[in-house]
């Protein structure tokens, strides 16, 4: 691993963080996913109530990156057409030209994504899985990078949609949102006073060469092959459907308490690119501490972001008020680390 890499990518990361805190306070786990999305090339899922500024953040981080940024507002009455773009007839020509819609860009913010109908995720699907949008019999590759960067609302069920377990999947990882502590909250409304015209202007410190040198170093992260074993054994004890299999990576005296405590909370387990997206975090989360390679805590540190929305929780598990982050805790309890 080059250690000038490495530095490189720390001191990227960390101008990155200070461009972010400008405009948000706090809210540290959701810049670094954000960073994560960015260098992982995945897409990220935020969670949260309203006003805690996740909109103005993915804004901000489109700033400093200097990538191409589209909001679409997730509504009831949304169409696919309305995400992808249409085609639209041309009275001079006599010929359809192609419309494209906002998902054209860079970074989407798909804001209260569980607000819209089926036929918009499936849409919204292609562009995340295929990196394209189909528009009548043509398929038109979208801008690189692509990501999208989607929030939806905990609390407020009336009007909204489940979203679809195999869009879900497509999510690298999901963040919840916490509220800001006293003091954070105080922070906040100190700068509420201050006008746009006060506020320290931002820098585009993630250019082409930092996302370069970011997604070079993470791909040079060391990960020994005991770790992987670890990555696979997490994953693979989420899943009910292969109880003995599963059950051969825990630990022997855990076997029988593990089925009777954790399996039958469990209705599905998490697919292979839970493996592959929590093999990636567990790089960035080293690179994060400026380390070139990858520790059993950081395989740790990334698995409830990583798994929480890829569990699907049994009747029994809502029955006992159980969350996914819990059974996320009890399988890291029980696989052993090597």
């Amino acid at each position: 691993m080059d250690g000038e890499l490495v530095r490189a990518a720390a001191l990227y990361i960390e101008s990155c963080r200070a461009e972010m805190e400008k405009r948000i306070v706090g809210q540290r786990d959701m810049i670094d996913g954000l960073l994560t999305g960015l260098i992982a090339g995945g897409h990220v899922l935020f969670e949260g109530v309203p006003g805690l500024a996740k909109t103005l953040a993915v804004k901000t981080f489109a700033r400093i990156t200097g990538l191409q940024y589209k909001r679409i507002q997730f509504t009831p009455d949304l169409l696919p057409a309305d995400v992808t773009g249409t085609l639209v007839w041309e009275q001079a020509t006599g010929k359809f030209s192609v419309r494209r819609g906002p998902v054209f860009a860079n970074v989407v913010l798909a804001d209260e994504i569980n607000r819209a109908p089926a036929k918009v995720h499936s849409a919204l699907l292609e562009a995340m899985e295929e990196k394209q949008v189909t528009i009548g019999e043509t398929s038109y590759p979208l801008p690189q990078p692509f990501f999208v960067l989607a929030s939806q609302n905990p609390i407020e069920h009336e009007g909204t949609y489940r979203l679809p377990e195999a869009e879900l999947d497509r999510f690298l990882i999901k963040v919840l949102v916490p509220y800001p502590s006293p003091e954070e909250e105080v922070r906040i409304l100190h700068s509420e006073g201050k006008s746009t015209v006060d506020a320290p202007a931002l820098e585009p410190v993630l250019n082409d060469q930092a996302q370069t040198v970011l997604k070079n170093a993470a791909e040079q992260i060391f990960v020994d092959p005991q770790i992987m074993t670890y990555i696979v054994a997490i994953v693979t004890a989420s899943r009910p459907i292969t109880k003995l299999s599963g059950a051969a990576v825990l630990k022997k005296n855990d076997i029988e308490k593990s089925r009777e405590g954790l399996y039958r909370y469990i209705a599905f387990g998490a697919s292979p690119r839970a493996s592959l997206a929590l093999y990636r975090c567990a790089r960035i989360h080293a690179l994060f501490d400026g380390r070139g390679f990858v520790k059993p805590d950081d395989v740790k540190a990334v698995a409830h972001s990583v798994l929480r929305h890829r569990i699907v929780l049994s009747y029994e598990a809502d029955a006992d008020a159980l969350d996914t982050d819990t059974i996320i805790a009890r399988i890291l309890n029980l696989v052993p680390v090597p």
